[in-house]
């Protein structure tokens, strides 16, 4: 489903359901990608192994809750949340319901864009 070089797109969880699970060595599914951005598909389901990435990222909660904490403090998360997360940045998902989801968005360059 990785469809670079399209205009458009569209994918739906019924089709993430469809591409299995995370690669070898990757937490999540690549669900997209074109130029610097690439979108993935998160359910970490009872516990979230992820650690700080070089590139901003972006999630939006598709389905479930899920406790967010950034570094500094938790906030609770469902669906349509929409959480941004600096390059380099601890954070993590915890107490998550077992249908939670995210759509994970990254992009721009290794460290981060200037704020």
């Amino acid at each position: 489903m990785n469809e670079t070089g399209n205009s458009t797109a569209h994918v739906n969880l019924a089709d993430v359901a469809q591409l299995g699970p995370p690669p070898p060595g990757n937490l999540a599914v690549p669900v997209f990608a074109h130029g610097t951005l690439e979108v993935e598909w998160y359910a970490p389901g009872t516990e979230d192994g992820q650690q700080p990435h070089d590139r901003d990222e972006v999630y939006v909660v598709a389905r479930g809750t899920a406790a967010f904490w950034d570094g500094r403090g938790r906030h609770n998360a469902s669906a349509g949340t929409f959480l941004f997360v600096e390059a380099g940045r601890p954070h993590r998902f915890e107490r998550m319901s077992p249908d939670f989801g995210v759509w994970v968005f990254f992009y721009g360059p290794a460290g981060g864009e200037p704020a």
